[in-house]
């Protein structure tokens, strides 16, 4: 039984727009040097284009704005980053820092296969989820 389950493509949305948000204060810290960072990452620096990804990625993603393509590449994004600076360090994500690549990872899979869903851009402007 779902007793929730004629919310779920809403929830879903929801979902995806705060994953979205939450990924965009990744680049914003990155970038700009806000929320917390102590500084901006040089743009022309390893760091600096992978925050240009979040705050790209990550915009789109909460709007909902081409949602399939977009979250594939911010999965593939944080595959890279997980291998590059967080594999090195061990094995095991919850040893080496690494388990929050891992998550976002696999939650931006996840939505590269499900769409935008209802309440997105995508809907608004084009009729599709």
């Amino acid at each position: 039984m779902k007793p929730l389950g004629f919310a779920s493509e809403y929830v879903y949305s929801v979902s995806r727009a705060v994953v979205g948000f939450l990924f965009l204060a990744h680049g914003l810290q990155k970038s700009f040097g806000v929320l917390g960072a102590e500084q901006a990452v040089a743009l022309s620096s390893q760091p600096g284009v992978a925050g240009l990804i979040e705050l790209f990625t990550g915009t789109l993603v909460m709007l909902g704005f081409y949602t399939p393509v977009v979250a594939f590449l911010a999965s593939g994004h944080m595959a890279a980053a997980y291998f590059l600076a967080h594999g090195p360090r061990g094995f095991w994500p919850i040893m080496n820092g690494g388990e929050l690549a891992v998550l976002y990872c696999f939650v931006f899979l996840y939505f590269s296969t499900r769409g935008s869903g209802p309440l997105s851009l995508d809907r608004i402007l084009r009729g599709r989820s």
